[in-house]
């Protein structure tokens, strides 16, 4: 059977759904491979152009006599270009979506951007030629050009910008010694900098002997050319950013990059200026809010050789380096690195697949590891690194639960406790500040008893129930649905609902009950604009605030040392949200809440406000213990065959039409129970947590299988089914392996 190769020609075109079938001779069928740079004849003079190979095939796309053979596959040092195709066609089988999804994910795009172009200007002949043509040349009032004729003797080349501006010469004086042939204009392409306006300090900070410790391990490894994967579990404030700007230093003076993954939320001025103090203008950062020009600039700069170290959020990991030595993943518990977009990979495991096509060291870094990424560790996939205290031998904070059920008994029904306000106005007394966190995402949908603490919770599932409209609870993993009551069912209280807060009604109490302090509020409503973040952070690193109030984004990274206080004012917020993930994001938000304060000179507190003191998340957050919370909630995961321990792949379709999608969810159902895969359990077709969005209804399938392969397996035979009996127009299907968010 002929074998088929579907080439892309240009990658760096907007349109890269544009490939082009050539035929594979026999003699190559046995070495081509996906994401192989090859030479091919293309157009009507068949020249010899390089393309990549996105796709094989024995199916011709037209008529087989039409179609060209490929002349040879490269050789001769494989582009950057090959890694990344390699990574989007592993991508594209790990996460489903089309070729064309994930090559648009990995490659970076160039789009119609006004390119930014520096012109210099300079001799066009040696000097002493260039002197002899001026004087035959130029006899009077020439004043201008030989001012210019001898910078340019003594400089060799001058920017344009500085000729016209310090010298005091025209452009027109230029061009007359252009036309004469004394000097030539030179352009070149400028890119944009988005850490141009840095000034860099070049502290390098001593590192203790734990930091050092680590870092002598992982270069070991480097040396010897035995590339890992390590997971770094370093309490707060034990200086992991330290730990890793002196590996990438001794991974940049050999002559190879590096790439620093952080949370959008944490990449904020004060993280940047760290690195540009050790690197200088070698660094380079992408983020949302950089323009698409600027972004694709920060990608050319790097293919170029220009920098030798990216930092941003998850897009990052796909810089095109040629020579990657150590990628980087701090914070990696954090959620935002699973893309909600197809494909919907996770950061983490397309980082590991990038270091073993390059041959690269992977360091995962978290105060609060991932539940996947510890028990890898566990199971020795990951090398477990350990830093257990803080820098200086600055104490941990210390800890106050409170029980918010008492604050009801004793009478008090602010969300401030007692013990919170008492020890907010000892701060403000000393002249120290304080945060105040809000654990939440927009609504709480969950039904609890703020007499007792009881949360209304599935009875098939170790989930609550997720509150609708028209008094119905719904579990969203079983489907289970029944009516709110109008009184606890455990201690008959008539104080029963949905608990409701947000940041601004926050604010509006805090500056009620403490009238002289500076309170200033961080959210998504304060954050709109570009510098926003920045202005808020400056603000209270600068003390020209002594409460800062917000929700997740105040407690990811941030350094403020005169923080003696946080406020956790409501725990069980994200502890009783429809997710099995929630006692885990409940613990390390806690935890991370809680790093925030003693980081300087003076020893911290925190407050953590909570109806269910006694969980075992909330327990361990207090005495900071990872492991502690881990062995528990590890126990739980593996008795419902919950990820790490299983896997899980969840089915979403989605229609306009409510009734097309519950045949189609129903009828992929059916197929996959044609399969008689006895290890995969099955659970639905039933609702998502928000089953309308825009007017579209959405219906969900959940397979949890102990085998990740049968998954994509299963994925793929579905794939191949829709193909050849599609559904039809206005039906969509994803699929999502290990979903972070409850669906």
């Amino acid at each position: 059977m002929a074998l088929y190769a579907d080439i892309i020609i240009d990658i760096s075109l907007e349109k890269l759904d544009r490939t082009f079938q050539y035929l594979v001779p026999e003699e190559l069928e046995q070495d081509i491979g996906i994401g192989m740079p090859i030479e091919v004849p293309f157009g009507k003079g068949s020249r010899r152009i390089t393309g990549y190979v996105v796709n094989l095939t024995t199916e011709p796309s037209f008529d087989p006599a039409k179609i060209k053979p490929i002349f040879n596959i490269k050789t001769d040092g494989i582009p950057i270009e090959a890694e990344l195709i390699s990574l989007a066609a592993w991508m594209r089988k790990n996460y489903g979506g089309t070729m064309n999804q994930a090559l648009k994910t990995v490659l970076p795009i160039k789009r119609k951007e006004n390119e930014k172009q520096k012109q210099t200007i300079a001799l066009a002949l040696e000097p002493q030629a260039a002197r002899t043509l001026f004087l035959e040349k130029n006899r009077k009032n020439s004043v201008a050009r030989e001012r210019l004729l001898e910078a340019l003797i003594e400089q060799g080349e001058l920017p344009k910008e500085i000729i016209t501006k310090k010298l005091g010469v025209s452009t027109a004086v230029i061009h007359a010694l252009e036309e004469q042939g004394i000097v030539k204009t030179i352009s070149k392409r400028d890119y944009r900098n988005p850490v141009a306006h840095l000034k860099k300090s070049g502290n390098v900070t001593v590192l203790n002997a734990a930091q050092q410790n680590v870092v002598d391990t992982v270069w070991e490894q480097m040396k010897n050319h035995q590339p890992k994967t390590y997971l770094l579990h370093g309490v707060t404030g034990s200086g992991k950013t330290e730990v890793y700007m002196e590996l990438i230093a001794r991974t940049v003076a050999q002559g190879k990059q590096a790439i620093v993954l952080i949370p959008e939320i944490a990449l904020t001025y004060q993280t940047v200026m760290r690195f540009y103090n050790r690197f200088g203008e070698r660094v380079s950062i992408l983020n949302s809010r950089l323009s698409l020009g600027e972004r694709f600039d920060q990608y050319q700069r790097a293919k170029n050789g220009e920098i030798d170290v990216m930092i941003g959020p998850r897009s990052a990991l796909f810089t095109p380096f040629s020579n990657l030595g150590i990628m980087i993943i701090d914070e990696e518990h954090e959620t935002s690195y699973k893309s909600e977009t197809v494909p919907r990979y996770h950061a983490r495991e397309v980082a590991a697949k990038r270091a073993e096509l390059c041959g690269a060291t992977l360091v995962l870094g978290s105060a609060t590891p991932s539940l996947e990424s510890y028990y890898k560790a566990k199971k020795g996939e990951y090398t477990l690194l350990e830093l257990t205290e803080r820098v200086q031998n600055r104490p941990l904070p210390v800890c106050h639960v409170i029980d918010l059920r008492d604050e009801l008994k004793q009478g008090n029904r602010s969300i401030l406790s007692v013990k919170l306000q008492e020890l907010m106005e000892e701060r403000l007394h000393k002249g120290e500040q304080m945060m105040l966190f809000l654990n939440r995402r927009g609504l709480a949908g969950f039904v609890s008893c703020r007499a007792c603490g009881n949360v209304i919770k599935c009875p098939h599932c170790d989930v609550s129930l997720s509150q609708h409209q028209g008094g119905r609870l719904i579990c969203h993993y079983c489907g289970y649905e029944t009516e709110q009551p109008k009184v606890c069912p455990v201690c008959g209280s008539k104080y029963i609902g949905g608990f409701k807060a947000g940041t601004q009604k926050i604010e509006e109490i805090v500056k009620k009950r403490f009238p002289e302090a500076r309170t200033i509020r961080m959210d998504m409503d304060t954050t709109r604009t570009k510098d926003g973040y920045e202005k808020i952070l400056s603000a209270f690193s600068n003390r020209e605030a002594d409460i800062l109030i917000g929700t997740q984004m105040i407690v990811k990274g941030h350094d403020f040392p005169n923080v003696t206080l946080v406020g956790v004012l409501a725990a069980d917020m994200s502890l009783y949200i429809h997710d099995y993930h929630s006692a885990e994001r409940t613990f390390q938000l806690l935890t991370q809440a809680a790093g925030r304060a003693g980081r300087g000179s003076e020893p911290g507190e925190v407050v953590i406000q909570t109806y269910t003191p006694e969980h075992y998340s909330i327990e361990a957050a207090k005495e900071q213990d990872y492991r502690m919370f881990y062995e528990q909630e590890i126990r739980y995961r593996d008795l419902l065959n919950y990820p790490p321990v299983w896997n899980l792949l969840v089915i979403l379709i989605s229609s306009r039409e409510e009734e097309n999608a519950t045949k189609a969810a129903e009828q992929i159902e059916k197929k996959i129970a044609q399969m008689q895969l006895k290890t995969v359990a099955v659970i639905g077709p039933t609702e998502p947590a928000v089953a309308k969005i825009n007017d579209i209804y959405r219906k969900v399938l959940y397979l949890k299988c102990g085998n990740y392969d049968t998954l994509v397996e299963i994925k793929d035979s579905l794939e191949q089914y829709l193909e050849k009996e599609p559904f039809g127009n206005g039906i969509g299907i994803q699929f999502d392996f290990n979903p972070v968010h409850g669906f």
